[in-house]
């Protein structure tokens, strides 16, 4: 397949994601109703189309596309096929952040609290990974995502018990074990324009890194001979993916496996050149999440099932599908 046909054929399909978001629900939408959104027809249900299920379904995509951008750039950072946030930590530490901006009584508006936090937790979970890696003597990929496995278990019990000490209400409580279990909730027009900017940044950003990405999968030695300090830019790839991790955190909460699957998805399709693999996989990432979002709508109505639980489910086996075919040596 073509480049050009790639990315046209990932282009439909987050077109028939974002439609499908629109469809599934509580109450799917009919044919009739879509084709009056296209329209432009005013009706009771269109109104409820665009002012719930649209900007939910767009907040999905880019939560989705984050989290591929994300995974893209730690597996070209690690060059290993089975890094990505969760795996790391930094979403774990993200979410470490964001229960403390939920949690915690601050003399800043929780709306900027969370992100703050959020990506500080990230960069920290992060740091914390590779320093007991370096600490351990560990100089392999493998052994920096078991630090991070261990790491992502602690932050994990730091959570859960920062929920039932800080959080005396019930419906906080409720609502915070709902984040962490992962799920998009639908934001207002000015938030759902502020994600999108951070998305917009956060590819361009990962652009920015795609020719460095490049040079390192050549390995060190090559990367340096290619004028790359190979030291500095790990440190600086790495915050940028714990950064666009937090950000897709901090709208959808804990959604695991979407940074493991889509780059491999997206190399499959474009292959592992860095400046078509992170569009390929924000596309991927956004189309992917955009139809698990809207199966957790429909599943068991009028309920929503934790986004992250069907992410799981789907991910868990490509996991060790992917462990399976490393075995033997990681790069």
């Amino acid at each position: 397949m073509t480049t050009q046909r790639a990315f046209a054929a990932l282009i439909a399909l987050l077109l028939v994601a974002i439609l499908a978001g629109l469809w599934l629900g509580t109450e799917p939408a009919r044919i009739a109703d879509l084709a009056a959104l296209l329209r432009g027809e005013d009706s009771p249900f269109t109104r409820l189309l665009l002012a719930w299920r649209l900007p939910r379904v767009l907040a999905a995509v880019a939560v989705g596309a984050c989290l591929g951008l994300a995974g893209a750039i730690f597996q070209g950072v690690f060059r290993n096929p089975l890094a990505e946030p969760w795996l790391l930590g930094t979403a774990p530490g993200a979410a470490v952040g964001a229960a403390i901006a939920l949690l915690v009584p601050l003399p800043v508006a929780p709306g900027l609290a969370l992100p703050v936090l959020a990506i500080a937790g990230a960069w920290g979970a992060t740091w914390v990974v590779i320093a007991a890696a370096r600490a351990a003597g560990i100089a392999d990929v493998t052994g920096v995502l078991l630090a991070g496995v261990a790491v992502a278990a602690a932050l994990g019990a730091v959570r859960g018990l920062m929920l039932l000490a800080l959080s005396d209400d019930t419906v906080n409580l409720q609502v915070v074990m709902s984040w962490t279990m992962g799920g998009i909730h639908t934001p207002d027009m000015a938030g759902l324009g502020l994600l999108w900017l951070a998305t917009l940044g956060a590819l361009i950003l990962a652009l920015v890194l795609a020719p460095g990405l490049d040079r390192l999968g050549l390995g060190d030695e090559a990367a340096g001979a290619m004028g790359l300090n190979v030291r500095r830019f790990t440190e600086l790839a790495v915050l940028a993916g714990a950064a666009i991790t937090a950000i897709a955190v901090g709208w959808g909460g804990l959604v695991g496996f979407v940074g493991l699957m889509v780059p491999h998805l997206a190399r499959r399709l474009v292959g592992p050149t860095h400046h078509l693999l992170l569009p390929a996989s924000a596309l991927a990432g956004g189309a992917l999440v955009a139809i698990f979002d809207g199966l957790a709508r429909s599943l068991l109505p009028p309920a929503d099932l934790p986004l992250g639980l069907l992410t799981a489910l789907a991910g868990a086996p490509v996991f060790l599908l992917l462990l399976g075919r490393a075995r033997g040596g990681v790069r």
